[in-house]
């Protein structure tokens, strides 16, 4: 049964105090960036830091008394995984949730923060989900869909009437997908009201089953290479989810982990936003490919739950891409005043040291010499050139390794 739009309708009118309207902030950084006027849909604002929790609550909200009884369970790389224990929690209902063993560790703690039973099994959230699947024919439990589920799109679907709300006359929407329940929902919604509004799914490209789903005209299994957009890495798209989008969707679209990483650089550095790979997706297809000027544009960032340990590899990683981390390896003759005349050429550009690292014992290392690591932060790619040319005319041997 698909969602219709009164669904959607319903599941706003039950969301309570629990469920945010999220709001909808004009970005003139990324407007100037991609000749968008952009609007940023904050669900990483949510509780539980997502989108997720919408459909979670009110389907758990919609059980019957005996189903909660039974318990519920669910499969989930982290979002969902939260949503539905958060829920649970409110309505006193046991939760067990199946998370890949490669699940970000921030989310399996939050997860079990909750009060879920947490079960690592797998290694993507196709193999956690068959786990979840078996558990709930054997314990009875009731099975909480991420994604192909209609009142868990529905639910979803009330952030179009949010955007819509706030912007009636947005051009176009840019959204992530993995399973497509985000994108099925809001389909749903703004179709209903504003057919002439484009909307966009963007995936991974290292897992586009939906969108080689959309281009083939029919379900099939694509992707499992490895991806920081975990929250999107889904290899088999939703039966309801995949009819919806098929049907609605205006274009399917991909970005890879360096577009990703350099929109949630961003987002941190202009806006003071943290927001996870899966969640930045749209907004990364929109500062790589500006594919929409001078329209009004809204990327939904769809979670801020990021590993922490994550976090230092996104700033360096997009300083590096911006060309303002410039890191090298440079082979010295160990003797006094040699690392000074380098020090001496950074300080002319007005480069900064970020990292020295002083290498004598290393084997590749011949007796006489030693070996230096610099990371230097830098304004640009002018300034980084500037200093390469001024090493290379001292005949300074070095390798660039950013």
């Amino acid at each position: 049964m698909n969602p219709t739009y009164d669904e959607i309708i319903k599941a706003d009118s039950m969301r309570g105090d629990e469920i945010k309207k999220t709001p909808l902030i004009h970005s003139p950084a990324f407007s100037e960036i991609t000749g968008s006027e952009v609007y940023l849909k904050a669900e990483f604002r949510q509780k539980t830091g997502s989108f997720k929790i919408r459909g979670a609550y009110y389907k758990i909200l919609s059980l019957s008394e005996e189903e909660k009884k039974r318990g519920v369970v669910a499969a989930s790389a982290g979002n969902h995984a939260q949503g539905v224990a958060f829920a649970s929690a409110l309505e006193k209902i046991h939760c067990t949730i199946i998370m890949p063993r490669n699940a970000s560790p921030a989310k399996v703690v939050a997860t079990r923060g909750y009060g879920a039973d947490v079960i690592l099994e797998g290694t993507s959230y196709d193999e956690a989900h068959a786990k979840a699947k078996e558990f709930s024919e054997s314990t009875g439990a009731i099975m909480i869909h991420a994604f192909d589920d209609p009142q868990i799109i529905a639910a979803q679907g009330v952030i179009g009437m949010e955007i819509l709300e706030d912007l009636p006359d947005v051009d176009e929407i840019y959204l992530p997908v993995g399973g497509g329940g985000l994108a099925a929902g809001i389909l749903v919604a703004v179709k209903e009201k504003n057919p002439e509004v484009r909307i966009v799914g963007v995936q991974s490209s290292s897992f586009s089953a939906m969108y080689e789903s959309v281009r083939r005209g029919s379900r099939i299994e694509a992707g499992g290479e490895r991806t920081i957009a975990d929250g999107i890495s889904v290899k088999s798209p939703g039966r309801l989810t995949f009819d919806i989008i098929n049907k609605l969707v205006d274009e399917m679209v991909l970005v890879n982990d360096t577009e990703i990483t350099k929109a949630m650089f961003l987002l941190m550095e202009r806006m003071k936003f943290v927001v996870e790979p899966a969640g930045a997706a749209s907004l990364a297809y929109l500062i790589s490919k500006k594919p929409a000027p001078g329209k009004k544009v809204v990327a939904v960032l769809a979670g801020g739950n990021v590993d922490m340990y994550l976090l230092g590899q996104i700033v360096d990683k997009g300083l590096a891409a911006m060309g303002r981390l410039l890191k090298l390896s440079i082979l010295l003759p160990d003797r006094p005043g040699v690392f000074k005349e380098i020090v001496d050429e950074i300080t002319l550009v007005s480069a900064n040291i970020v990292e020295v690292v002083h290498d004598r014992l290393s084997s590749e290392i011949s007796a006489g010499s030693a070996g230096v690591t610099l990371s230097l932060e830098t304004q640009g790619k002018e300034q980084s050139d500037k200093l390469i040319e001024a090493l290379r005319k001292k005949n300074i041997e070095f390798k660039l390794l950013t």
